[in-house]
């Protein structure tokens, strides 16, 4: 679908530019806004370019570079950090082969730190796109990755 058709399903209110930016950020096979798309948002909300850029680079779950299909976010929160989190995201990175910041070759994955994810009763915790995985341990976190990886073989 083109970005167009995706803008103009919402009212050209400012206050849709969120909502709008994740409907063009999931557009993109490649999970990212563009320049172009930064643009086209604020031509279409008939704001400045870089009150929209402002809005992207404040909010971590919106990125200007091309990201993995799946993208992971560990929340590195104090008491995450306390439940192991540090072990944990070292671990999915042994897993997946890359660093912090880092997206596979293949653009399968892309790690990504979050300050909070909002689930402290069940930490620690990681997101991968929309979905929250909670409690996690090393067994946990190995089979999720198992999962993700037959599902990419069906």
């Amino acid at each position: 679908m083109d970005n167009r058709d995706i803008i103009s399903k919402f009212e050209q209110r400012k206050d849709n530019m969120l909502n709008i930016l994740h409907a063009v950020q999931n557009n993109n096979p490649n999970n990212y806004l563009t320049t172009e798309d930064l643009k086209l948002v604020a031509e279409y909300l008939n704001t400045t370019y870089s009150s929209v850029y402002g809005v992207v680079k404040y909010y971590s779950m919106f990125s200007l570079k091309p990201r993995g299909k799946y993208v992971i976010r560990v929340c590195k929160s104090p008491l995450c950090h306390m439940m192991d989190g540090d072990n944990l995201m070292q671990e999915i990175k042994d897993i997946i082969g890359i660093g912090l910041g880092e997206t596979t070759d293949d653009l399968m994955f892309s790690i990504e730190s979050s300050e909070c994810l909002g689930h402290c009763a069940h930490a620690p915790v990681m997101m991968i796109n929309e979905k929250v995985y909670k409690n996690l341990d090393s067994f946990k976190i190995k089979n999720v990755f198992q999962s993700i990886k037959l599902n990419e073989q069906k």
